[in-house]
């Protein structure tokens, strides 16, 4: 439903009323698979020709190396399958792929055909013109009721063209480490920020341990401004919330975790790996991070017994509800593509149910079609929990700027966990970069 909140003004009860459909409309596709688990997932819904299927393909892979060796065979399973087909697959940093497209599609040099893109930049790439329109094509189902409601809106503009196949969707939540929990005598994950506070500075006394370790990646602040019902931007009434009041208050809820000792204060770089490094060492008794991150974590010491890992949803905030961002990554085409057959094949078959499921269950990864929910795939209490996570999380606003938008605010993220600009200076010097660079015509609440 369209807004007719003047620039400026404060839309928060539209904000959560959208958010309660989003989650409604998650939890009956997460009915809906939980009742079909014992139903046969198919690989696609039509045998293609694959003896006559030929050319090449260039995938520009953005995962990390846990996860790349997995979809190397599926890139050699896609190759057995389609013997006339090719396929280059490149490893490409996710923190550099976003600009190296760019500057590949702007040279006109070495432009992949396939691109794991991140949910965040897949608009804006297609609202440019780099992408290609997958409607009509074998890369895309004849409509996407089988995927999940929050994955959709990332590959589909206002035109009605789909520019994308979501691969695997994600959200994020609290995780933490059971041992420590149980020796600082903590029974049950905080459910509200302020709880979460308590609970890290008692693990600190009690046990030595940092209570929580926090990335200041802009991703990561969502969880902070969707427990005060704020968000970053509200695309109906075209007005930019980053700096408004209920997110003022979000950002330096997660800024007083740090100021108070309950966290430490993150690096300016490298702040992911070090998070990470000191979760799973057992330096720290929780950290907010995704379902990407299980499979390095079950590959330390501290949890070798995977039971030792804890996943709750993220804590709510003063609004007395609690959110998380909708992540993940999309297939896309290359409008420059010289072999879009062969790229329509390879996103279909990388994309498709079987495909997911095998994905799920060696990664742990979450499946962006219904049907890849199977049994196996929930019977595992990771992917479960995570899975289930999802019905709180929020989809975040289709905008061809949305992936500049975390651009902006890095740096300013940063600083405010680190205490060098509170959160009402970092937020109004980023509402004011985005009013100028980004959305010039937005209106701006404060």
């Amino acid at each position: 439903m369209e807004s007719h909140i003047p620039p400026g003004k404060s839309d928060s009860a539209g904000r959560a009323a959208r958010r309660g459909r989003t989650a409604a409309a998650l939890a009956a596709a997460v009915s809906l698979a939980l009742t079909a688990t014992a139903c046969t997932v198919l690989g696609g819904s039509a045998e293609d020709d694959a003896s006559a299927a030929s050319g090449s393909v260039t995938w520009w892979d953005t995962s990390g190396e846990a996860e790349a060796p997995h979809f190397a065979k599926l890139v050699a399973a896609f190759e057995k399958k389609y013997p006339r087909i090719d396929v280059e697959h490149v490893s490409v940093p996710f923190d550099q792929a976003q600009q190296k497209f760019l500057d590949a599609v702007e040279s006109g040099q070495g432009v992949p055909d396939v691109l794991r893109a991140d949910v965040g930049w897949t608009i804006g790439f297609a609202a440019e013109g780099h992408l290609a329109d997958l409607t009509g094509t074998p890369a895309l189902d004849a409509d996407m009721s089988g995927f999940l409601p929050t994955t959709t809106a990332s590959v589909t503009l206002e035109n009605g063209g789909v520019y994308g196949v979501p691969q695997v969707t994600d959200t994020l939540a609290l995780l933490y480490n059971r041992r420590i929990f149980e020796e600082a005598g903590i029974n049950r994950p905080p459910s509200t920020w302020k709880d979460l506070k308590d609970v890290a500075l008692e693990v600190k006394e009690k046990t030595g341990a940092e209570g929580i370790v926090l990335n200041p990646d802009p991703f990561f602040s969502l969880p902070f401004l969707y427990g005060e019902g704020s968000d970053l931007v509200d695309v109906g009434s075209r007005t930019i919330t980053v700096a408004s009041p209920d997110s003022v208050r979000g950002v330096a809820t997660a800024a007083d975790l740090v100021s108070s000792g309950a966290a430490p204060k993150p690096p300016e770089k490298d702040a992911y790996a070090a998070m990470q490094n000191a979760f799973k060492s057992g330096e720290a008794a929780m950290m907010i991070n995704g379902p990407w991150a299980t499979a390095d974590i079950f590959s330390s010491p501290e949890f070798e017994d995977r039971d030792n890992l804890g996943i709750a949803a993220v804590p709510a905030g003063g609004s007395g509800t609690a959110g998380s961002p909708t992540g993940g990554h999309n297939l896309v085409v290359s409008a420059e593509s010289e072999n879009p057959d062969a790229s329509y094949l390879f996103v279909k078959y990388m994309t498709d149910a079987k495909q997911q499921e095998s994905t799920a269950l060696a990664l742990g990864l979450l499946p962006t079609r219904t049907a890849a929910y199977t049994g196996k795939v929930l019977s595992d209490p990771v992917r479960n929990s995570f899975y289930l996570a999802l019905t709180k999380a929020v989809a975040r606003p289709s905008l061809p700027e949305g992936g500049q938008l975390f651009v902006a605010l890095q740096p300013h993220y940063t600083a405010i966990l680190r205490g060098e600009e509170t959160a009402r200076e970092g937020l109004t010097r980023t509402a004011e970069e985005w009013n100028e660079e980004l959305l010039p015509g937005y209106g701006v609440e404060r």
